[in-house]
């Protein structure tokens, strides 16, 4: 059982799916892995590296040709998959739901196709999980960068000249990267506060030293699946008024509000920014998917009244090796899921609640 790996266009994506710790793990396993000529030089592992751990070295044509489990970050180039062999399987984070077009030309070739931002929230996938492991990093990294670009000190000070007062931060959104990053910005001496549609983010966010902003005769809005749902027009306009009052009075905003397979939330407004105080700045990791905030541009960074908005879609290539090596994790006990070891073969189970989920239909 062949598993394989190109490079990914190192433009727009510096993650790999194959470290050598992992590789080790799939050959200890019965796998061969084949990987392309300086896979993650970009990160310092050296071929020789992944060779040590039994993997062997292709050009990406044959690694298409052969590959029975071929992993990946995102969908490959037509080039490549259009030689995948009939019946191997990919697998990967494909945004499934707005690349429809290119899964379907894929799976012409009768190739099985498993996007994992599709998984269950169920404690047997918690291994597999890379909406998780991903978003722990992003919250961390996007409080480092906001407090990088915050031109005040962040925890309080006290000196002969004076008292510095602590940083106040809001973080919209208290999914795994949101409690990321109120630990981060608590930890570095920033005074944290948090706000959520799922009430049960309240306990959660108050174990970690921060404020949970409730909307006044707010239910909880969660999914059987843990995810956030869509708020009512009166929720809506129940948060602003909170939000509102609160942002006056808070320096740093990190927002990380999504909704699976939907355009984010807009929870900051035009007239919330307005009343802003200068020098305040919005880290907005929703941007990829239009943004938590007014104002916000993919990648950009933006001024408006004094406010700074930065616009984050890929924060993730900033700690390359450390989200490498938790997504490489994620795709091996998906894998060992899938695999039949006695048999030496995938077994597709529709059964499994893992497999079905993922399989994009």
């Amino acid at each position: 059982m062949i598993i394989g790996s190109i490079s990914e266009n190192k433009e727009i994506e510096k993650r790999i799916a194959i470290t050598p710790e992992i590789a080790k793990k799939y050959t200890s396993n019965g796998f061969e892995v084949f990987i392309e000529k300086n896979f993650g030089l970009h990160l310092g592992i050296e071929d020789e590296n992944f060779i040590q751990q039994g993997c062997k070295i292709d050009t990406k044509e044959n690694i298409s040709k052969k590959a029975d489990i071929f992993l990946q970050l995102n969908l490959p180039e037509k080039s490549c998959f259009q030689d995948f062999k009939e019946n191997s399987i990919l697998i990967g984070s494909f945004n499934s739901n707005k690349n429809i077009e290119i899964i379907n030309q894929i799976k012409t070739n009768k190739i099985s196709i498993f996007s994992l931002e599709l998984l269950p929230r169920i404690t047997r996938a918690q291994s597999m999980d890379i909406l998780s492991s991903q978003a722990n990093l992003a919250g961390y990294k996007a409080v480092l960068d906001s407090f990088a670009a915050f031109k005040k000190a962040i925890p309080m000070m006290m000196t002969a000249a004076g008292t510095i007062s602590a940083a106040k931060v809001l973080v919209v959104g208290a999914g795994v990267a949101g409690l990321q990053a109120i630990a981060t910005a608590k930890r570095m001496g920033a005074i944290v506060f948090a706000t959520d549609v799922r009430i049960a983010s309240k306990e959660q966010v108050e174990s970690l030293g921060g404020k949970f902003l409730v909307v006044e005769g707010s239910e909880n809005l969660e999914t059987e699946g843990g995810y956030a749902k869509e708020t009512s027009d009166d929720f809506k306009k129940k948060q602003e008024d909170l939000l509102a009052d609160t942002l006056k009075k808070i320096d740093i905003v990190i927002c990380t509000a999504l909704i699976p397979g939907k355009t984010a939330p807009k929870i900051i407004n035009e007239n919330m920014i307005k009343n802003m105080q200068p020098g305040s700045i919005i880290y907005d990791l929703a941007a990829s998917q239009g943004g938590n905030a007014a104002h916000t541009k993919v990648d950009e960074i933006i001024e408006k009244n004094g406010i700074t908005i930065i616009g984050e879609s890929t924060i993730l290539n900033k700690l390359p090796t450390s989200a490498s090596n938790l997504y490489a994790k994620n795709l091996f006990n998906f894998v060992l899921n899938l695999y039949d070891k006695n048999e030496n073969k995938i077994n597709i189970n529709m059964e499994d609640e893992i497999i079905n989920k993922t399989l994009v239909k």
